[in-house]
């Protein structure tokens, strides 16, 4: 056997997705692993995690035996591969060589996996995506390889949002409605009753004495929306300002990328936002038809895992029918 096709890897904090696909974009054979995370374990130890799950998948395709033996090595022609945790370019190469150091495929790329839910979403290179999960994100791209990025990385890049920054936000607004530093707000009230609790002082001491997790505030943003959505002003003030960070966002990306005046589409993933919370669709509606009138917003649906096999089958100059057939496999 010879190398050919593509190792596509999309890889989040959470879990692991590997898809070994043939030049004619047939899916050879999957797998899925756990999550991705070299700020906490070191790029190696991450990478190792990889490994196992792309043996998994190059078992599944038929190109490693039960036991392991490679049938041939490099496994592929190109490996595609959008990480988690690769917040900048800088981090971007040193995860490509240490991917690449593996010898899985001839070439590497390592992008952020932000571009995996963009190229998912989009029949060519070419658009916008902003990703709104536990935090959030916006990336673009053109057919010419020109891109627009953030950082991406918390407060000190100047995001805001996110799940758990949402979560956040109402824990602040609440505590100071109850203790009567701010306006009154219900989330004072559907915040503790969420765990069972009868005031914001029982939940900051329940979170603070670690009673409750502090992992499991993510699921106070849901909470939030419904608090907007049944007419508290506060958590709607919450709400409107997330719509205006997704525009501003998706606004600067069509700027760079000199999109801003055509006919060009402006995807939402990530949690948050493919929640479909409809105060929040209509909030970004309105905002980015007055900024960017040619924008055409979707929800991306599709898993990130297809759009980092795409960015590969780009690379390797694959056909649109194989393309067509690697993204009929996920349909």
């Amino acid at each position: 056997m010879t190398a050919r096709g593509v190792l596509a890897i999309d890889a989040g904090n959470s879990k692991t997705d590997v898809a070994m696909v043939a030049a004619d974009g047939t899916v050879l054979g999957k797998a899925r692993g756990g999550g991705f995370q070299p700020p906490l374990v070191g790029i190696e130890a991450a990478v190792d995690a990889l490994g196992r799950t792309v043996a998994a998948a190059a078992f599944a395709a038929g190109v490693t035996t039960a036991g392991g033996t490679a049938l041939c090595e490099p496994f592929v022609a190109h490996v595609s591969a959008c990480l988690a945790n690769a917040d900048l370019p800088v981090e971007e190469r040193e995860l490509a060589a240490a991917v690449q150091a593996r010898g899985w495929g001839l070439t590497t790329e390592v992008r952020n996996d932000t571009f995996a839910i963009l190229r998912a979403g989009v029949d060519e290179p070419r658009g916008v995506a902003v990703v709104c999960g536990a935090g959030i994100n916006c990336v673009g791209m053109l057919p010419d390889g020109r891109t627009a990025r953030f950082p991406a990385i918390g407060r000190i890049s100047g995001d805001w949002g996110g799940g758990s920054g949402l979560a956040e936000e109402a824990l602040w607004f609440a505590a100071r409605a109850e203790d009567g530093r701010g306006e009154p707000t219900a989330l004072a009230r559907a915040l503790p009753a969420h765990f069972g609790l009868d005031s914001m002082y029982a939940l900051i001491e329940a979170l603070h004495l670690g009673r409750i997790p502090s992992a499991r505030k993510h699921e106070l943003t849901p909470v939030l929306f419904a608090t907007s959505a049944e007419g508290d002003a506060v958590a709607r003030s919450v709400v409107h300002r997330l719509a205006e960070e997704v525009v501003a966002l998706a606004t600067v990306a069509l700027t760079r990328l000199d999109l801003l005046d055509e006919e060009a589409p402006v995807l939402l993933g990530g949690s948050v936002l493919a929640a479909r919370h409809p105060e929040l669709d209509e909030r970004i509606g309105k905002l980015l038809a007055a900024k960017a009138p040619n924008a055409v917003i979707e929800v991306v649906t599709a898993p990130p895992v297809l759009g980092a096999a795409l960015l590969g089958m780009d690379r390797i100059g694959a056909s649109q029918e194989a393309r067509a057939r690697l993204r009929s496999n996920y349909a």
